[in-house]
């Protein structure tokens, strides 16, 4: 089974920024140190101008100073700049090809960017040099995760409960992966372990909630996802989740306002978009529904049914050419319900 809706809030682990301790001498390896620890310093503060001016003052006495690039590339990561990010962490890695925490970093940049492909290369450099790590273990689940490999993301959370078995942030992440999975009964078992977990309870819950729809119990997936939003009411996913089982239980007007607040908290979540042209499409509206779906595919073609949906919002357009083309890309990514014929498609 395909994710059908992008709702899990998964804990990541926090970017590896490099300090160091320095004695008092006055060599130029020391002042490069004493810069990359008030850009640190600086950074820690969020006073990020004062940092950016630290590391590269660290660059002048080093051009080829990969800590100072790592960091600096941590800094834009944090300002959501993935493209400066990547730069930095790049040149990092070209100053020291063995610079571990470069590859840690600009893998989880990619990640971020759904690059999937570069970022299990640079993951797969950090487990070479450390195997065990639980953080690259952690990514390399979330990363197969994002590619869709499910049984290799379930290989990689399953690793890390072997070395920790009271991570809770796998514990959470190997259930959502076994529910993508289609195993309901298992992912209901893990999630329910999680849920005694106050630190991952509300995802555990909002998960849960998901598994129920998956079983078309909808009154028990609607109070699952209000209690986990219950524990946090300013989760744009679950306020999203909620909005879909309204409109699966045919009550759209109910959802709107859900979905509506899920893209204000957080306007790039295609999955929100899906939804309202799903509110509109239920009310009739072929131009508003073409529009939301669109802006759903802008952000990521490989939406949950979008184009199944987009097909829909066509024919009701009466545009059979364009539904006849979002019929052919549902069914090039395997979307669910492609098995309708339209009269007058080319197979």
């Amino acid at each position: 089974m395909q994710p059908n809706d992008c709702f899990i809030m998964i804990s990541r682990w926090m970017l590896v920024v490099v300090c160091f301790a320095i004695a008092g001498c006055d060599s130029a390896d020391t002042k490069k140190h004493r810069f990359l620890l008030k850009g640190n310093a600086e950074l820690a503060d969020r006073h990020e101008d004062a940092a950016i001016r630290y590391f590269n003052e660290a660059l002048k006495i080093d051009s080829c100073f990969a800590d100072a690039h790592n960091n600096l590339g941590t800094l834009y990561f944090r300002q959501k700049d993935y493209g400066q990010a990547i730069q930095y962490y790049s040149q990092a890695i070209g100053c020291d090809p063995g610079f571990v925490p470069a590859y840690f970093n600009r893998a989880n940049t990619f990640y971020e960017l759904k690059d999937g492909k570069s970022a299990l290369a640079d993951i797969e450099n950090v487990l070479r040099s450390k195997p065990d790590t639980v953080p690259g273990i952690f990514l390399k689940g979330l990363i197969y995760t994002q590619l869709k490999q499910f049984s290799e993301a379930e290989t990689a959370f399953r690793k890390i409960l072997a070395i920790d078995s009271a991570n809770t942030e796998a514990i959470t992440n190997l259930g959502t992966v076994l529910y993508y999975k289609g195993d309901y009964r298992a992912a209901r078992g893990v999630l329910s372990k999680a849920v005694s977990h106050k630190a991952n309870e509300a995802d555990a819950l909002n998960t849960l909630s998901q598994v129920a729809l998956a079983e078309n119990d909808f009154a028990a997936a609607l109070s699952l996802v209000d209690k986990a939003i219950a524990l946090n009411g300013t989760n744009a996913f679950y306020k999203n989740n909620k909005g879909y089982i309204l409109l699966r239980m045919n009550s759209p007007d109910k959802a709107l306002p859900y979905i509506d607040e899920s893209i204000v908290l957080d306007p790039y979540n295609s999955y929100a978009y899906r939804n309202k042209g799903l509110y509109y499409l239920q009310r009739n509206d072929a131009v508003n529904a073409i529009k939301m779906l669109t802006r759903a595919v802008e952000l990521d073609t490989y939406t949950e049914q979008v184009h199944f949906y987009l097909m829909e919002a066509y024919v009701l357009d009466k545009n059979m050419e364009q539904s006849c083309a979002e019929l052919q890309i549902a069914k090039a990514h395997d979307e669910p319900a492609t098995t309708l014929v339209i009269p007058n498609c080319r197979p």
